[in-house]
């Protein structure tokens, strides 16, 4: 009779040998003594043969059914399920009973489809793989008795490549439809659908099964535009972005898997560029337009508007891109100052003009509202001569045609304010500031040009009169004591906002002519005798 002896069966047999089944297997054959007549092991390959078509010898026909991949069985065959009376001459003489070591290596049928199971898939699925689609997978790919032959892991590189075109063998282009990017899958492929009878040339013999335990990384398809998904939109948006803007925001940059492959908060600084020309990837340039300050917004960019099939860093080639963007602000390089009114005083006569001291409370933010700075909390005033430099040229344009009482917020362009630079520590490069402000007092400044005037007829003999030790020398002493008396008194003016000593200096050092620390009557010249003679003073 025929024997079997089950020596090892693995634990997880989802399929056992049936009729009609093709199967690969190794095999020891030998006689009762133990002599050796024949050996797969010794040939370096399986035996591949289908079961129950009378390929076989009748006793492993019968023996193999039932096998699960894996499975090592004894065999004990008489002569009449074997070769009989007549044997195989010089190989098996008559009568001789057969026994065989046999491990099942691998088994399928010719009805047999592409199995497939997941074992992981997202809660979110928002696409699936399609015929045409671009994917980026890695992968294990193993034989049915786990053998490993091939991996993308151990390359340390996905696999890329279209579905459903024939780039694939046509079981995996099956496979890999309906995934979605994270999901994990085992792709069981019989070798009609993968490298048939032949195999590669390389690692996969002919006739082979082949498992591949695949994970989705990526996918898209060369007809994709940018994708954006609203995050955060303000309720108050006054200015969309458009081409030509300057724009700084903050972002996180993943691929689809979620792999963080650069982030513009862990250099704690924005990231700033302008926009619609060219400056960032197209798909960024696309993502970036129509946004308001403040808005968050997620923009999922195809490769061909990203980096591409060559990649950039650590951004791998042909990978799809996802930027979480939150806008902190943007400008337009022909912006101006911009001025709203918050509160006039019915009695506003008079109006700020440049000379004119002007003290003020402010606060100061950018335009993310992000607080600067503020007078309030120093609990004192700024002061500043209006026209004069003391400021940047935006809030210089910003306090202009102001009357003591009124409250304005000024919103001040980067090109207006700090510029590319910002002030380290303090105000961002290419920031645009956001100034509320507050006029509580306004001293009129003198006309252009003039650091004092008088307020009355002037002396014909002023000269004389500032000459007070009548040498014919007037030194900076003497001088800076007179117009000291002239404002003291009321006869003069300084130009308000400024350092007395420094404006007298400056006064007498325009009357020194020649250098020498002395102004004499010769030197000596009033501002309308210098505009007649064509002279230029400070």
């Amino acid at each position: 009779e025929l024997g079997v002896e089950r020596r090892f069966v693995p634990e997880s047999c989802p399929r056992a040998v049936r009729p009609g089944d093709f199967v690969r297997y190794h095999y020891l054959g030998a006689f009762p003594d133990g002599t050796r007549f024949d050996s797969s092991y010794d040939r370096g390959s399986t035996f591949n043969v289908f079961v129950g078509r009378g390929q076989l010898i009748a006793g492993m026909d019968q023996a193999l059914v039932g096998m699960c991949v894996n499975e090592r069985r004894f065999v004990k065959i008489p002569p009449k399920l074997a070769y009989g009376s007549e044997g195989v001459p010089g190989v098996i003489p008559p009568n001789a009973v057969l026994h065989f070591d046999v491990l099942l290596i691998d088994v399928w049928n010719s009805e047999d489809e592409v199995q497939v199971q997941t074992y992981f898939k997202p809660e979110k699925c928002p696409r699936t793989v399609q015929v045409s689609d671009f994917v980026r997978y890695h992968y294990n790919g193993t034989f049915l008795d786990g053998t490993l032959f091939d991996s993308s892991h151990n390359r340390m590189r996905t696999y890329d490549t279209y579905v459903g075109i024939g780039w694939l063998i046509p079981g995996m282009d099956q496979g890999l439809l309906g995934m979605c990017v994270g999901e994990k899958r085992i792709i069981t492929i019989p070798p009609f659908l993968a490298y048939g009878e032949d195999g590669d040339g390389k690692e996969i013999p002919g006739q082979a099964s082949l498992v591949f335990d695949v994970v989705l990384l990526d996918l898209h398809n060369p007809k994709d535009g940018i994708a954006i998904e609203n995050q955060l939109v303000p309720e108050s948006c006054e200015r969309r972005s458009q081409t030509g803007d300057f724009v700084r925001y903050h972002y996180n940059g993943t691929l689809l898997d979620g792999t963080l492959f650069d982030s513009s908060y862990s250099r704690n600084h924005t990231y700033d560029t302008y926009v619609g020309k060219g400056y960032v990837i197209a798909g960024m340039d696309e993502g970036l337009l129509g946004v308001c300050t403040g808005e968050k917004r997620r923009i999922i960019i195809p490769p061909h508007l990203g980096y591409g099939e060559e990649g950039r860093g650590k951004i791998p080639g042909s990978a799809v891109l996802v930027f979480d963007i939150h806008v902190v602000d943007f400008h337009n390089p022909s912006d101006s100052v911009s001025i709203t009114v918050h509160y006039k005083p019915s009695n506003c006569t008079v109006l700020s003009k440049k000379g004119d001291y002007l003290k003020y409370h402010y606060n100061a933010s950018l335009l993310d509202g992000t607080l600067l700075d503020s007078t309030y909390s120093l609990g004192k005033t700024y002061n500043i001569v209006l026209g004069s430099g003391q400021v940047v040229l935006g809030m210089d344009m910003g306090l202009q045609d102001m009357c003591v009482g009124e409250r304005r917020t000024v919103v001040i362009p980067p090109h207006l304010g700090y510029g590319e630079d910002g002030v380290e520590g303090e105000v961002p490069g290419s920031a645009v500031l956001v100034f509320d402000i507050e006029l509580l007092e306004l001293v009129s400044g003198l006309p252009e040009g003039y650091m004092f005037v008088w307020n009355g007829e002037v002396s014909p003999n002023l000269f004389e009169e500032i000459d007070q030790n009548h040498d014919g020398e007037v030194l900076l002493e003497e001088f800076s004591e007179y117009i000291q008396t002239q404002v003291d008194t009321g006869k003069g003016k300084l130009a308000p906002g400024f350092d007395f000593e420094k404006i007298v200096k400056n006064m007498f050092t325009n009357q020194d002519r020649d250098g020498n620390g002395k102004v004499t009557a010769e030197e000596f010249k009033l501002k309308d005798q210098e505009a007649k003679e064509e002279h230029d003073e400070l």
